[in-house]
């Protein structure tokens, strides 16, 4: 081991889809290459130029190496393990799973082990693979993360690994982008043919887990004279259901399903929307909630898994599922705005709680801890 800590960083996901585990890795390492100039950061992945072309990957202790896409076994059997020799990395920081061949100074993000009680979700291959590499990763990797208290406790239970030995990087959401709304947003809402606080909003993948199926029937309990509802999210697999919902929606239903907005146009729209809703049945953490409390929207969400605990008192909640309780908390805040403006005061500042920072400076503490265990 040199004198300067070299991490090494799975960064694959960057080369996806925009989905949480690429935003956890943006927003955790642009915190910990500006918080850590003593370290030396590698980052492994297809998309060299996006990467250094993004903002805050760009400083001195940056590397960022060509990794060609590759199948998962490929890529934690072959190429990283290589990479690892190859590079000189200290710790090897991946997400879920670790390298299939033993080494030291393994970190790993087990973001949520929802397939252990939702299988339902996924398909039977993914649930055993997931079940026997998880466990696997979360007994033997030297680091051990999770990005919430609810991940925590459920790794630990079903894999027997200590709660305390299990880090917690929560989530959050970079306040320059995601803030309540301006004045300069006009032409993104001009084009989209909306006005500002004149629709409801939903951001996720269709696909059963998201449950775009019961906002669907709740929005049909509503009848007229409720705001159009815009869904930001592409088909995924699964979204039988929720066409079926739409479908029977009555004549003149507004609602606009839209699998076309950027990274730039997101949080504008995010920021003017009246209110936003997130009807998922199981997450991990729940990414679009907190975007959306920092824009200053007040929030519903089914009080499922890890996402009463993102939201706190700054939103509210109805069983997962319940179409009848959903449509109740829509009709309450269309009704009250001192209900609305409370509850987006309240996201506010339960967003500011969260932090990148935080996340960096307790993965710091990690990577330290274990290179004063093994010299």
């Amino acid at each position: 081991m040199g004198s300067v800590l070299r991490i090494g960083v799975d960064f694959h996901a960057f080369d996806g889809k925009f989905q949480g585990s690429r935003s956890h890795l943006i927003g955790l390492y642009r915190a910990m290459v500006r918080l850590c100039p003593d370290f030396e950061f590698v980052f492994f992945l297809g998309d060299v130029e996006g990467l250094r072309n993004l903002a805050g990957f760009d400083l001195p202790n940056v590397e960022v190496v060509y990794m060609p896409p590759a199948n998962p076994l490929k890529r934690l059997a072959w190429q990283l393990p290589i990479l690892r020799q190859r590079y000189r990395i200290d710790i090897l920081h991946t997400q879920y799973i670790v390298p299939l061949w033993p080494a030291k100074g393994n970190a790993v993000t087990i973001h949520d082990v929802l397939f252990e009680n939702y299988p339902q979700f996924f398909t039977p291959f993914f649930v055993w693979r997931s079940k026997w590499l998880f466990r696997r990763s979360a007994r033997v990797a030297d680091i051990v993360m999770t990005v919430s208290e609810y991940s925590r406790q459920e790794i630990a239970t079903r894999y027997k690994v200590q709660a305390d030995r299990i880090g917690l990087l929560r989530n959050a959401v970079d306040p320059l982008v995601f803030q309540p709304g301006g004045g300069a947003d006009e032409q993104v809402l001009t084009k989209r043919g909306l006005c500002s606080e004149g629709y409801w909003m939903t951001v996720g993948r269709i696909e059963p887990r998201k449950d775009h199926a019961t906002l669907m029937r709740a929005y049909h309990k509503l009848g007229a004279g409720v705001p159009p509802l815009v869904i930001v999210g592409q088909r995924d697999f699964g979204y039988g259901e929720f066409d079926a919902a739409l479908k029977a929606l009555p004549a003149g239903s507004d609602v606009r399903v839209w699998g076309d907005v950027d990274d730039k146009e997101l949080p504008v729209l995010l920021r003017h929307a009246q209110v936003f809703i997130y009807p998922s049945l199981a997450e991990g953490f729940g990414m679009p909630p907190l975007e959306a409390m920092a824009c200053g929207v007040p929030v519903i969400t089914s009080d499922a898994t890890a996402l009463p605990e993102v939201v706190g008192d700054a939103g509210l909640l109805f069983a997962p599922g319940d179409a009848d309780g959903l449509a109740r908390q829509l009709d309450a805040l269309m009704r009250d705005a001192t209900l609305r403006q409370t509850l987006a005061r309240r996201g506010v500042e339960r967003a500011k709680t969260y932090s990148w920072d935080e996340g960096a400076r307790q993965l710091r503490q990690a990577c330290l801890r274990w290179r004063s265990a093994n010299g």
